[in-house]
């Protein structure tokens, strides 16, 4: 007989009945333990429980035992056994917690033992199955849940490294004063924005939107932070004047993120202010929605211009647009998220809402947020982000101040 692992525990008072089928399963190659009554086998539920139980108690004494074995978490079925041929004495025993009924002696109808023998141990196995299955799906769960906890944590870290790398709120520069915001759709925004002096009279001011989302995506907003420090190092030092020019600029993210093999591209507004000149130059890398522009007193309307993403083609070429700034003006930027919150359906609409937004004064990050209840949703569908640039001086005829 081929040698078995199962463990079959006996519980019977008559030790003939009980030594006669020990030896016949002890035969069928199973491990046997036997005990007169059940207080006798209570040692073995600390750590050794067997696989199957086969015992001659009450139905009292059987939904004890089953009781006990639930309280293990372990699935060991019991077979009742009795002489009794009265059907009462089944039901009960089976309505007690057994999972089977035989008839003693048991070992009398091998037949109908090894029947009962094999179900059994087919239920065993997959219940056992089932709780390794079920183990490791906790374990899985477990390391699951270590690891999201364990990203969150390096998201939370990269937004405060986002977060530190946008430009101070409300400042003065030349006469502007400049203003933003962002919201992000998850931890990670790759949505990005910046503006600074970058002379006495001049500030310049961009906003991008990378493509796709996460840490990738956030990852090219620390390239553009990385270089526009160091184009604004290089300007000081005199080794290149690529940041005074919004088409250049342009030109060295594109190279940048190219060698980056990221795969990501963006899109980008930049403009350069000069208030001595009361004029903007700006570039524009596929960037939508175009800024609005308004003037006091005069008219509020889209940037015209167009011009290639960011990051796609080898030797793009972007076009160069001057716009006088000879009133009061307000200057609003957008990355295209903001078109999401607009409960409009058109494109069209939305763009014609957005434009009525700010031409009726609301320019400033505050109006807009109150108009649009961005301090309400919780949920974004995209980022968002906002910069807001108010003329100071107003006139020609007036210095700048530094």
């Amino acid at each position: 007989m081929t040698s078995r692992t199962e463990r079959i525990l006996i519980i019977d008072a008559d030790e003939k009945a009980r030594t006669d089928l020990a030896r016949y399963l002890e035969a069928r190659g199973f491990y046997v333990t036997g005990y007169p009554d059940l207080a006798g086998a209570k040692a073995l539920f600390d750590d050794n429980i067997p696989d199957v139980i086969f015992a001659d108690l009450s139905p009292e004494a059987i939904r004890d035992l089953a009781s006990r074995l639930e309280e293990a978490e372990t699935f060991t079925p019991i077979v009742a056994c009795s002489s009794s041929e009265s059907s009462a004495d089944v039901v009960n025993a089976l309505r007690a917690g057994a999972a089977d009924f035989v008839l003693k002696p048991c070992n009398d109808d091998k037949g109908a033992l090894d029947d009962v023998l094999g179900k059994l141990f087919d239920r065993v196995r997959v219940n056992r199955l089932n709780q390794l299955y079920r183990q490791e799906l906790e374990e899985a769960n477990r390391d699951l849940r270590d690891g999201i906890a364990e990203l969150r944590a390096d998201q939370r870290a990269g937004r405060k490294v986002q977060l530190r790398m946008l430009p101070e709120h409300e400042q003065v520069m030349s006469g502007l004063h400049v203003d933003h915001m962002i919201k992000p759709s998850l931890y990670l925004s790759g949505d990005f924005l910046d503006y600074f002096r970058i002379s006495d009279d001049k500030v310049l001011v961009y906003i991008a939107d990378v493509s796709g989302h996460g840490a990738s995506s956030a990852f090219v907003t620390v390239l553009l932070k990385n270089l526009t420090n160091r184009l604004q190092r290089n300007l000081r030092r005199g080794s290149s004047e690529d940041i005074l020019h919004p088409d250049r600029f342009l030109e060295r993210i594109n190279s940048e993120l190219l060698d980056t093999g990221l795969g990501k591209h963006v899109t980008v507004f930049v403009g350069i202010i000069s208030l001595s000149e009361r004029k903007l130059n700006y570039a524009v890398g596929a960037h939508f929605p175009m800024p609005i522009l308004s003037f006091e007193g005069g008219k509020t309307a889209f940037l015209e211009g167009s011009g290639l993403p960011v990051g796609l083609f080898e030797t793009p070429e972007w076009e160069v647009y001057e716009v006088p700034l000879n009133k009061p003006f307000h200057l609003t930027l957008f990355s295209d998220g903001i078109l999401e919150v607009i409960r409009e359906k058109g494109l069209d609409e939305k763009e014609r809402t957005l434009l009525e937004l700010v031409s009726g004064g609301r320019h400033t990050i505050a109006s807009l947020s109150d108009a649009l209840n961005l301090d309400q949703i919780t949920e974004l569908p995209d980022d968002i982000a906002i910069v807001s640039v108010t003329d100071t001086i107003g006139t020609s005829d007036n210095t700048p101040s530094n």
